[in-house]
């Protein structure tokens, strides 16, 4: 495993390897919470996350700065860190399921908000683990220490790292009306990632436009994700965070009452819409 080429390999198969085991586990219900995921690497220096941190606020932490807060003794540069990320579908149960509610989640699309992501936090430990008994440091950035809630100026509710906003670094999709992050496997999804000092090479980014696997925004049709959303808060203008977030809060109780544990969802506007499972059809690829 000398080469980037060769590390990426096997970096993917042990993602590929985790979700094809008993962890990925829709707890109690003894099915898989996700499909089989898709993985990509994404450099440390590319220019997109200096972009990222002054688009989205000087909060936003770059890869290099994950990396030197958790490993201080550690020499290492930008161009020698390589961000790996991977988006985990839903798999076809969940979203039949789903495509069948309109108002509350269905009960797997809640099991896999909750006990599905519960999988993706432990999928990136296991990555790190690997990683550094390897000789890689890593760090996983959404359970790192160093991540944190904020207020972007421009975007509303922000953080510190965004998961969706890695995998479009590294050419695992691109972003819709809702905000949703469209793949070759749909948005109906999680996704997660790990930076490491690692040399993998980078996916190449088939796109320069962060829309333009959206339908509405590429050729000015579909919006179907508009009258799916039970919040209204999707429009033309784009994705209302307030609204949706007040939304996704009513569901609490519904789940708690008729599924009998503590968890939420909507996830309305990933399914029963042309990019539920695919880029869609008409996206010049």
């Amino acid at each position: 495993m000398s080469s980037g080429r060769g590390l990426g390999e096997w970096v993917t198969e042990l993602v590929e390897g985790f979700v094809a085991s008993p962890n990925n586990s829709m707890n109690d219900k003894g099915e898989p919470a996700w499909d089989k995921p898709i993985v990509g690497f994404s450099n440390g220096a590319d220019p997109i996350y200096d972009f990222y941190k002054k688009d989205i606020g000087s909060f936003f932490l770059i890869p290099i700065e994950f990396f030197r807060g958790t490993y201080p003794s550690v020499d290492a540069r930008s161009e020698e860190l390589t961000v790996i990320s991977w988006v985990l579908p839903q798999t076809e149960a969940t979203k039949v399921d789903h495509r069948k509610e309109s108002q509350m989640p269905s009960e797997r699309w809640a099991r896999s908000r909750i006990f599905g992501e519960q999988v993706n936090v432990k999928l990136r430990r296991y990555v790190v683990e690997e990683l550094e008994k390897a000789g890689y440091p890593a760090v996983a950035p959404m359970i790192s220490p160093l991540w944190h809630e904020a207020m972007s100026e421009k975007y509303l509710f922000a953080s510190a790292w965004s998961e969706r906003h890695a995998a479009y670094a590294a050419g695992l999709g691109t972003f819709g009306l809702s905000d949703g992050l469209i793949t070759s496997k749909g948005k109906a999804h999680r996704v997660g990632s790990v930076i490491a000092k690692i040399d993998i090479q980078a996916t190449p980014r088939p796109y320069t436009d962060h829309y333009a696997y959206c339908l509405y925004y590429a050729k000015g049709t579909c919006g179907v994700c508009i009258k799916k959303c039970p919040a209204g808060a999707i429009s033309i203008k784009g994705h209302e965070k307030h609204k949706c977030s007040d939304y996704v809060d009513t569901t609490r109780a519904f789940v708690e009452e008729h599924y009998h544990f503590k968890g939420y969802g909507c996830g309305f506007c990933q399914v029963g819409v042309p990019c539920e499972s695919r880029i869609p059809e008409g996206i010049d690829l």
